[in-house]
C-alpha cells in the first residue's frame, strides 16, 4: 500500500520501515552521517507506532467499558 506525504502510514508499515532501518544499521556500512539520519528515521517511526498503539489500546478501554455499562444494565 503506497502512501502520500497526506496519508498516514498504517502500524504494519511503519513497523517494517522500522526493522529494514534496524537491518541498515546493525549492518555497520553505513557512513556516521546517514546512520545518524537512519537512527533519527527510526526514533520518529518508534515514537509514531507507539502513539498510535497507546491510541488503540484506549478506543479499546473505551469500547470495552460501554460494553460492560450495557451489560451492566442488561442484568439489572
Amino acid at each position: 500500500m503506497s502512501t502520500t506525504k497526506n496519508q498516514k502510514k498504517t502500524i504494519e508499515e511503519s513497523l517494517s520501515d522500522l526493522e529494514k532501518l534496524v537491518t541498515e544499521l546493525e549492518n555497520g556500512e553505513l557512513e556516521l552521517d546517514q546512520a545518524l539520519k537512519k537512527f533519527e528515521q527510526g526514533v520518529k517511526l518508534s515514537r509514531e507506532c507507539q502513539k498510535t498503539l497507546a491510541e488503540t489500546e484506549m478506543k479499546i478501554k473505551i469500547l470495552m467499558e460501554d460494553e460492560l455499562k450495557a451489560t451492566d444494565e442488561q442484568l439489572k
